[in-house]
């Protein structure tokens, strides 16, 4: 496996080869990411991860400058993993100056769920993915594909969006999410967790499972119950001391709330969730 951190060496070490299969991460790799580079390996010629904390999808004052920087131990787990090709670049090499062109996804998909709490964020995610895919496929000549976990879902279908609408010559292909035997969704955040508050961290989880449940059980008439639904499952979270931003119900197509007919098809919906525990903001979903 070979590590780079310049855009130049990039380019020079693919220029050899016709089909990436890229992971992007931002570090600090967990089984999930290791499953997207397995995922990978067959995909393309040659199998390339990104490492880079992007600081353009961090709030002020969310956690950048504490996020786990490990190179060294990811490196090592990629390879195990058979990457090929890592690209770390400095934060000065991918913006040798202030980015003032940005991708501004659209406000109904990009405004909504993780971008009304995070807002911002999913401008930072754009710019930046648009720019690793052009500096990691600017010498493919083949196929070329592009792999990101389910557990972002929001982000997932973003970038499907971006890609389709910027006619990316690029397969966006979508990794289940790994989870810890009790459930838990594996996350680079996890590591922020206590010992108390990792027992704990299952209860997002099955929250979202009891609100699909519920769900289905509404499904005649889900539109108007949904609301009452999602209320008692954000204060049963609550009662144990998260503080939820939201566990919702949503169409898989658009992440819009489900329609009369959406709700009398199992396989048109998603539960999400997002709440913090203690310090630490966790993520979930689940295809009904």
């Amino acid at each position: 496996m070979k590590l780079v951190h310049t855009i130049e060496d990039l380019r020079a070490a693919l220029r050899p080869y016709n089909s990436p299969a890229f992971v992007p991460t931002m570090g600090n790799l967990h089984e999930g990411h290791l499953d997207l580079v397995r995922t990978a390996k067959p995909l393309g010629d040659v199998t390339v991860s990104s490492i880079f904390v992007n600081r353009l999808q961090f709030a002020p004052h969310e956690d950048f400058d504490t996020y786990p920087r490990t190179l060294q131990a990811d490196c090592a787990r990629l390879e195990q993993a058979g990457c090929d090709l890592v690209f770390a670049p400095s934060e000065k090499e991918l913006y040798p100056e202030p980015q003032g062109f940005k991708v501004q996804p659209p406000a109904e998909l990009a405004d909504i769920l993780e971008g009304h709490f995070r807002p911002g964020f999913f401008v930072g995610v754009c710019t930046v993915v648009m720019k690793l895919f052009q500096c990691v496929f600017s010498e493919a000549k083949g196929p070329r594909y592009a792999l990101f976990g389910k557990k972002d879902y929001q982000q997932q279908m973003v970038i499907r969006r971006m890609v389709q609408q910027f006619a990316l010559p690029i397969s966006i292909v979508g990794g289940e999410t790994q989870r810890a035997p009790d459930g838990l969704a594996l996350s680079s955040r996890n590591g922020y967790l206590s010992e108390s508050e990792r027992a704990e961290a299952v209860q997002l989880s099955l929250a979202l499972r009891a609100l699909a449940r519920d769900a289905l059980a509404a499904a005649d008439a889900l539109p108007q119950h949904l609301p009452g639904l999602e209320a008692r499952a954000l204060q049963a979270l609550a009662a144990r001391g998260w503080k939820p931003d939201y566990l919702t119900v949503r169409r898989r197509v658009d992440l819009q709330p489900p329609t009369p007919a959406d709700a009398t098809t199992a396989q048109s919906l998603v539960v999400l969730g997002a709440a913090r525990l203690g310090t630490t903001r966790l993520i979930d979903n689940f295809e009904v």
